[in-house]
Formats: C-alpha cells, structure tokens, sequence
C-alpha cells in the first residue's frame, strides 16, 4: 500500500482579512501556494454579517488560477441545495479544476433561520442531506439517474461532465455525533469532525469503520480529518489569551486545549501528533484573531508547523499508531 502523507490546509469562516476587496483574498491565497499550504476550506454560511464567501462560487473562481492547491468545502449545507443544480456544480468544478475538489457535507448550524430563508426547516435536514447524498452518486456515475425519495425525485437525469474523480469526488462528513458516524459509515467516503480531542477521534474512527463494515463498506485509512483552532505564541499561556478574545467557548464539557493547538510550534506539532496516533492524516487549520493577528498566524502556522508536518508516514506505521492508543 502506497505511503500516507499527512496534509494540512486553512480553513476561512467569516472574513478574516480586514478591507472586504477581492485582492485581499486572492493575496492569501497566492501566499498560501508559496507556502506550500495543501488546501483551503470554505465554510457554509449562506445568510448572516460574517462575511463569509459562498463556497462554491469561491472554489470556481479558484479552479480558475493557476496552482496545485486543492479546495473544499467545510462543511456544504446540502439540506438546502437541490441535489441535481449541486451534482451539477460540483461535477463541472471537479472537471475544470482537474480533480482538486474536497468535499465535506455536513447538517448545518443551529439557527432556523438559515433554512427558513431558504425554504426548507431545520427539522427536515438530516433525512434531506441523506437524500442528497444518495442522488449525488447516482447522477455523477450512471447515464440516466433516476432517484424517489420523501423530498427529492427525478427521472432519466444525466449529469455531464462527469467528475474527473470517479465515481465522483469523495464525500467526506462533518460532525462529531454519533449520528454523524453513522452517516459517514453508511454514506460517506470520510470523516471531517471539529472540536474534537485526539482520544474522541479514535473512537469515533473505531465506530465509523464498524459502521462501514455494517454497512457493507470500507473507509480508506487516510479519509479521517479533523478540522482544529491553532494559536502560535512563545508560550502556552500566551496563546490562550490570543484565542480568549477571538474564540467563543464551543464546548462546556471539555477544555478548548484539549481540542485545539495552541503554544510554541513544537507544541502545536506534538498536539497534532497525538491527532495522528489516533489515524487522522488530513488537517484544516483555523487560526484566531482579528485580520492583522490572523495573517501573522495563518505565516506562522504555514512555516514553522504546516511544513514539518507534510512528511509521508507508511500505511504500516498509520496502523500501528492507531493500534497502539
């Protein structure tokens, strides 16, 4: 089995770059080529003051420059997406960007008015997003799809272009509940979780792939990520008062340290290692801060963290560590 190689990409939410011009965007993401950053992530926030860029139309305007970065979604609302326009989008994104779409699906955030907005309720998108996934695959690999579900139902449908990745891009899973577990097991390619500990990861990786076999399935070894809050500072103090002010608390239960990176880069490097014992191998970096604290840390994260990490590891040795938490 070939080598696997652990990545790591940033993942952008609301605007981070102060002025809202299309150049301040587009400079990160030159700097980020030169850096040698593997892939950038998109958040899906269709509605609200963030800022947030529309993925899709961001990773289209993307597949037009030239570069190896790949670029995903983090994770796609599909509930609120028809399943054949989204077959479609992303069928011609893969196909004009080479095969360099990363797709996480996920449920969306709590707030009602996000689906309400857009026509559908927040009670209908589990069993929605499942559908969509199901027709999805359909419509990116047999000539005319045809699909019944409760919310969508086509006939005779053909997708082209295909997806340069066949059977179609993988589809990864956000969510850390069990029920996002079973989605991946049952649905999905891989699992992209966030706010997670290293020891909830290999649980939740150990139940996924029994979920797969369950289902008749198997999840590749390097289809596991996790999506983490990384702060650089001389010191682990120091970068909990840089994440205070510019990260809500996201879980009451567990310590921000214990799901997230903080400190010196070697800290931050021994913190993604323990991710790694447990058989994650994709990473999506989200620096804090306001824009000018978060351009120097998505630098210092790309230089001194994201570039040591990006070493090949054997399929072997990802088995083992694994096998040794």
């Amino acid at each position: 089995m070939a080598d696997v190689k652990i990545r790591l990409g940033f993942g952008l939410g609301a605007w981070p770059f102060g002025e809202r011009t299309a150049g301040r965007f587009f400079d990160f993401v030159d700097r980020c080529e030169e850096w040698g950053v593997d892939s950038l992530w998109f958040s899906d926030r269709i509605v609200g003051p963030g800022g947030t860029l529309e993925p899709v139309v961001t990773m289209a305007a993307l597949s037009g420059r030239k570069g190896m970065m790949k670029f995903g979604t983090n994770a796609l609302i599909m509930s609120v997406r028809h399943p054949v326009l989204m077959a479609k989008e992303l069928a011609t994104l893969d196909f004009l960007s080479e095969g360099r779409l990363l797709l996480v699906a996920g449920l969306g955030g709590e707030d009602p008015l996000e689906y309400e907005a857009l026509g559908t309720s927040k009670p209908q998108r589990a069993r929605r997003t499942d559908e969509a996934l199901e027709a999805m695959r359909l419509l990116w690999t047999e000539d005319k799809a045809s699909y019944e579900g409760r919310y969508y139902s086509f006939t005779d449908v053909t997708v082209t272009p295909r997806p340069v990745q066949q059977p179609g891009p993988p589809v990864w899973i956000g969510g850390r509940s069990d029920a996002a577990m079973r989605r991946t097991g049952r649905l999905g390619d891989g699992w992209l979780p966030s706010a997670i500990t290293p020891d909830e990861c290999a649980v939740g990786i150990a139940a996924i792939n029994g979920y797969a076999a369950e289902a008749g399935r198997e999840i590749p070894d390097d289809h596991f990520g996790v999506s983490i809050t990384c702060a650089v500072a001389d010191s682990l103090e120091e970068a909990r008062e840089l994440t205070a002010s510019a990260l809500p608390r996201r879980r009451d239960n567990v310590a921000l340290e214990d799901y997230s990176a903080m400190g010196t880069p070697a800290q931050i490097v021994a913190k993604l290692r323990e991710y790694v014992d447990a058989g994650v191998t994709k990473f999506v970096l989200r620096p804090p801060g306001p824009p000018d604290v978060w351009m120097r840390q998505s630098e210092l994260l790309a230089r001194e963290v994201i570039a040591p990490m990006q070493t090949p590891f054997s399929a072997s040795e990802v088995r083992e560590r694994m096998g040794a938490r």
